[in-house]
């Protein structure tokens, strides 16, 4: 394996894991008016109950397939533009996901993947399964890597030995990011003062109510478990960073069907450039979500692959540090 093959594919591999991991965050149809269904608005607390009963639901799930789509402004495209992307701003995931383990199959499209560079396919699928991320880098990049298309990213296991602490909080928040749930989010919006039942609506066919509240980053990071691992003074410091970027808040809103799962969840990320909109539609509910690491004999460990050429995850950060 050449060196420019193992740092590009490096590269490659990082920056859609890091993509998965903003999309893991949360936030597809608006939602359409179900004019044949009479409910009445609940108070706050009535809704928050039901909330309450779809998060036990939820949790106790354990899977659902997922269908996923994140919008941002043409401000809001540096992550874009560190995956080399030439695209709209538009990043699309649909798969399975579980949690308690957490695992997911998806096929992750969008950004512009593949636009500047004829070996990164147009399309990526992403395997998580015992906290270790796996990446089809396509055929193109397999051939710099001894035929292994297949490249496997343990975060923690990097996270151990990175000498950065910025980017080893980077990686393992990625990481807690992916592994997040529908039920997490219904906890998180939970947390907003601001709750309301909006009505009836049907999503995806199916009848469904809707409820939405607003959050500040603050309230956010508050019930962020993801971010636990942050110092008080880093978060204070992680909190000034984003409000000073313009980071305004979030609108959050959740569709729950008749059967107390959430069919549909959007959040909204305000900024001085725009809004950002993360559409996430769920289904299929509890069933088992079967996802394997793919064969050993297809795979190649970033990690490794780096420390052979003697570089370790410097080779990764120098180039992937340039580009954000």
């Amino acid at each position: 394996m050449d060196r420019s093959a193992g740092k590009r594919a490096g590269v490659c591999v990082v920056a859609v894991a890091v993509v998965a991991g903003v999309a893991g965050c949360q936030a597809g149809d608006g939602g359409t008016k179900d004019g044949a269904a009479e409910s009445k608005v609940l108070s706050r607390g009535e809704a928050a109950e039901v909330l309450q009963a779809a998060f036990r639901k939820t949790a106790e799930a354990k899977s659902a397939k997922v269908r996923m789509t994140m919008s941002m402004p043409a401000g809001m495209q540096g992550m874009g533009d560190m995956v080399g992307a030439a695209g709209d701003g538009t990043l699309e995931m649909t798969g399975v996901q579980g949690w308690d383990p957490g695992v997911m199959d998806m096929t992750i499209k969008g950004f512009g993947l593949g636009a500047d560079d004829p070996d990164v396919p147009s399309e990526a699928r992403l395997i998580m399964v015992d906290d270790v991320m796996y990446a089809d880098t396509g055929a193109g990049q397999a051939a710099g890597t001894d035929g292994k298309r297949w490249m496997k990213l343990d975060f923690r296991a990097m996270a151990e030995e990175v000498g950065s602490k910025e980017l080893q909080k980077a990686l393992t928040g990625s990481l807690e990011n992916m592994n997040q749930d529908p039920a997490q989010q219904l906890a998180l919006l939970l947390e907003s003062p601001h709750l309301k039942h909006v009505g009836p609506q049907k999503v995806d066919g199916v009848r469904a109510q809707h409820y939405k509240g607003t959050l500040t980053f603050e309230e956010v990071l508050k019930g962020n478990k993801s971010l636990d691992f942050l110092s008080e003074e880093e978060r204070e410091e992680f909190v000034a960073n984003a409000e000073a970027s313009g980071l305004r808040g979030y609108d959050t809103e959740v569709w729950v069907n008749e059967d107390d799962y959430p069919v549909k969840m959007v959040l909204g990320v305000k900024s001085d450039e725009g809004t950002a909109d993360i559409t996430t539609h769920y289904s299929d509910y509890g069933a088992r979500a079967e996802v394997e690491a793919p064969p050993a004999e297809d795979t190649a460990d970033l990690f490794e692959m780096l420390r052979d050429l003697g570089e370790g995850l410097s080779g990764i950060g120098a180039d992937a540090g340039a580009d954000v």
